[in-house]
């Protein structure tokens, strides 16, 4: 038998004269009571709930015997016994299914449900207990006999007052109780009956089916009111706590309420726009997770983040930043290498394919994949090419990551001055991104690439913080392999990523910094070596970029040699290749407005396109005057000759500079001068002329700055020159440092002075001894034509570059 609820009864089955079931009044209590009960019952087992006596309560019936017993009872005499089972599960209960104790009910109407089932409403009248079962079909039929109601005195103030507590608690649960309707209230307080009150709240009270059974048990009236007042007592109690905990988090749950359903209206509107929802990035940031090799620490943050994101509310500006934090541990290489190439003569032909020369650099890239084939798990060298501009030290980064096989990543450090461009942002912040570092690893897709580290030499200072002292980190290999960055939150391993940096100048690198790197000095072309650069990579390059092919121009070796010469200064060929476009263009507008033009480029056709030679400035000039003399210069485009020119005139034996020098050469002059005049009666030279002359030294190209200590013996050579009116050598040229005692001390750039001293047509140069291993270490080749004197004192150079004849139109003094 199914119970259902009185309120969702259909009373629409009803027909509409039908009568209204009234409550019990005291005097249908007691007719009730004097009539008699008959010996036999049909008895119908009840499932889940209990009868009391004068109580309405609907049934429905699904079971084929109680069917059967509503129908023969409802056509008969309306009067069946009803009982409660002991198991509910049971679905045909026996006598010993079924309590002993029970109350005997009236059909009051039989409705027929829309989905075939059957409903009865029934009222409870008097209590009975089954003596005997009769029969068990086709339904339970029981010899029965009342049971006996103990009933208290009509005038007990106890009573009375069990009565009133009913009444005032039932109040109260009904005013508590959000599920029991207002309209209880006036029920209550219309019911005469005292017994039946007890019986109807009884019924109503949330217990189960076994303590129901109890109270309707209970023989003594007096005793079932103090027993339904005590479970009317721990109701009230229940409501009461339920009531404060709703209380105090109901602001808090609608709030949520609110949060959740906007939630899912955002979700349903973005599926329907076609974008994901919350939840599906959720998953899918969780299935890539499971393809990625990182670490079990690594996985655990991923995991104690990802949990952080799914409890942050999807509008609040952190969430965004979660998210690509989230992101970024997804898309950084963790743990992926790709494989190195160890095909040494295939990594020698893509070095010497790319770039012709830069041999040290080339023989310190194959050491290295040497000893990387070797052991395996070397970690990886930090390069640092140095050397002037246009050389190649950026291309070259490209070669070495071919001939690797691994990824290639530039980034640029010029004009860096924040130091969260290398570290990141805290992620704290708003618009917080990782450092550029990171950024590009992410980029490269591996954790092993070629790194080039562009200008490392010019990296800023400001209140941004150092960048220099940043990248200390990220370029030493016993601590890159725990990177900090600030957004990454976590420690990035480094250490097999290839660094190349490259820099102009090393004086302006930190210390600590220039520390942390192997030095390569890329030193500048020769004009050989221009030239077959510029037939092998800039003309077929220019060709193509300007649509052209090769038989629509040539250029031959002699025409390249003289655009080097005449129209470039620089140590690499980025102004060649610009001159090299030049001509180009000429030949791709003579095709395009189909002009005659000559195929094979000539001496002439160079002129006519590029215009007069403009750099012959840095060819020897004549020794016929005196106090001219020849010296080297190191200039950051490169090697190139300097002219020392001094003159005497009459006055008070003062000397004048001039020539935009720095403080170090203007040192130098006056180092020469005083050596000279602590020294002249060993070169003939008389006192007096220095206190009835002034000296002037001028280097000529006045709006260039000059500095450093290389023109020492060149100053001193012109000014012994000066005073003894005596021709220096022919094509001769020289550089080295001096000092008081006469000694002449090393000095740097030795191979781009020579290489402009070849340019200049020199044929003799004059070293410090000191330098002739950097002369060692330049081929032989580049060395062709020239000869060098190794020098250790000033005596020998005046020896060497002073001749005995003396100048035309030479001076008295």
């Amino acid at each position: 038998m199914k119970i259902t609820k009185f309120d969702n009864i259909d009373l629409q089955g009803l027909n509409e004269d039908a009568e209204l079931i009234p409550l019990l009044t005291p005097e249908d209590e007691e007719q009730m009571n004097k009539e008699s009960l008959p010996e036999t019952l049909p008895v119908l087992p009840l499932r889940n709930t209990v009868l009391f006596p004068g109580v309405v309560i609907p049934i429905t019936a699904g079971r084929d015997k109680s069917i059967n017993l509503i129908k023969d009872a409802n056509n008969g005499t309306k009067t069946i016994g009803v009982v409660s089972q002991k198991d509910e599960s049971v679905e045909n209960p026996g006598p010993e299914d079924i309590n002993m104790v029970g109350t005997v009910a009236r059909i009051l109407r039989v409705l027929q449900m829309p989905d075939g089932n059957t409903t009865v409403i029934i009222q409870g009248k008097k209590r009975f207990k089954i003596d005997a079962v009769l029969t068990e079909k086709p339904y339970l039929t029981a010899k029965v006999s009342e049971a006996v109601e103990e009933r208290p005195d009509e005038k007990s103030s106890e009573f009375e007052a069990i009565i009133d507590s009913i009444k005032e608690l039932a109040f109260k649960i009904i005013k508590d109780n959000p599920n029991i309707p207002s309209e209880a209230t006036f029920a209550i307080k219309n019911i005469q009956s005292n017994s039946f009150l007890i019986n109807f709240v009884s019924s109503n009270l949330n217990l189960a089916v076994k303590e129901k059974q109890q109270l309707l048990e209970i023989p003594n009236l007096q005793e079932r009111a103090l027993t339904t007042l005590k479970y009317m007592n721990m109701e009230l109690q229940k409501l009461e706590l339920r009531n404060d905990i709703q209380s105090k988090v109901r602001s808090d749950m609608d709030q949520q309420q609110r949060e959740y359903f906007l939630h899912q209206q955002m979700k349903t509107i973005q599926e329907e726009l076609g974008g994901l929802s919350y939840e599906e990035e959720v998953d899918e940031m969780s299935e890539k997770a499971k393809k990625k090799k990182w670490s079990k620490k690594v996985q655990e943050h991923f995991e104690k983040e990802l949990g952080k994101m799914q409890r942050m509310n999807p509008q609040v500006a952190e969430y965004s930043i979660q998210r690509n934090y989230l992101d970024l541990l997804l898309d950084l290489p963790w743990n992926e290498y790709s494989k190195d190439k160890f095909d040494l003569k295939r990594a020698q032909k893509i070095l010497d394919r790319d770039h012709y020369g830069l041999e040290d650099v080339k023989r310190r890239i194959i050491e290295y994949l040497a000893v990387l084939k070797l052991r395996n798990d070397m970690k990886s060298p930090i390069l640092c090419l140095y050397g002037p501009p246009g050389v190649g030290k950026t291309s070259l980064g490209k070669s070495v990551a071919e001939a690797l096989g691994r990824e290639y990543v530039r980034m640029s450090l010029g004009g860096l001055r924040d130091e969260a461009e290398i570290r990141g942002h805290r992620k704290t912040y708003i618009g917080a991104m990782p450092g550029r570092i990171i950024q590009s690893l992410k980029k490269a897709g591996t954790s092993n690439p070629v790194f080039i580290l562009d200008e490392i030499d010019k990296l800023a200072s400001s209140h941004q913080g150092d960048p220099s002292s940043a990248m200390l980190e990220v370029l030493d290999p016993e601590q890159n392999s725990d990177f900090h960055d600030n957004f990454l939150e976590m420690g990035y391993d480094l250490s097999k990523v290839m660094f190349i940096a490259t820099a102009n100048n090393l004086s302006t690198i930190q210390p600590a910094l220039r520390d942390r790197m192997e030095i390569i000095h890329v030193t500048g072309y020769t004009i050989e070596e221009k030239v077959e650069i510029a037939k092998r990579h800039l003309l077929p390059k220019q060709l193509e970029e300007h649509g052209l092919s090769k038989k629509d121009l040539k250029i031959g070796k002699r025409q390249l040699e003289k655009i080097v010469e005449g129209y470039t200064r620089e140590s690499g060929v980025r102004s060649l290749e610009k001159q090299i476009a030049k001509v180009v263009r000429y030949a791709a507008k003579s095709i395009a407005m189909e002009e005659e033009y000559n195929v094979t480029v000539n001496n002439e056709n160079i002129e006519k396109i590029l215009g007069p030679a403009r750099l012959e400035r840095d060819k020897y000039e004549s020794n016929d005057v005196a106090g001219v003399v020849t010296g080297l210069a190191w200039t950051s485009v490169g090697g190139d000759i300097l002219f020392i020119e001094s003159i005497l005139s009459k006055g008070k034996g003062t000397m004048n500079i001039t020539g935009n020098l720095g403080k170090v050469m203007k040192e130098s002059a006056t180092i020469a001068m005083e050596y000279i005049k602590s020294n002249a009666d060993e070169y003939g030279i008389d006192s007096d002329v220095f206190d009835k002359y002034n000296v002037h030294i001028h280097v000529p190209e006045g709006a260039t700055p000059k500095d450093g200590p290389s023109a020492g013996i060149t100053m001193l050579t012109s000014l012994v020159s000066l005073f003894t009116q005596r021709k220096v050598k022919k094509s001769l040229a020289m550089t080295g440092e001096i000092t008081l005692r006469g000694k002449v001390l090393p000095v740097g750039g030795i191979k781009e002075k020579i290489l402009a001293a070849k340019r200049a047509r020199i044929k003799e140069i004059i070293l410090c001894a000191d330098n002739r291993k950097d002369i060692e270490e330049i081929k032989a080749e580049y060395l062709k034509g020239l000869t060098f004197h190794y020098v250790t004192d000033m005596s020998e150079v005046i020896d060497i570059a002073i001749t005995k004849q003396k100048v035309k139109n030479a001076k008295t003094l």
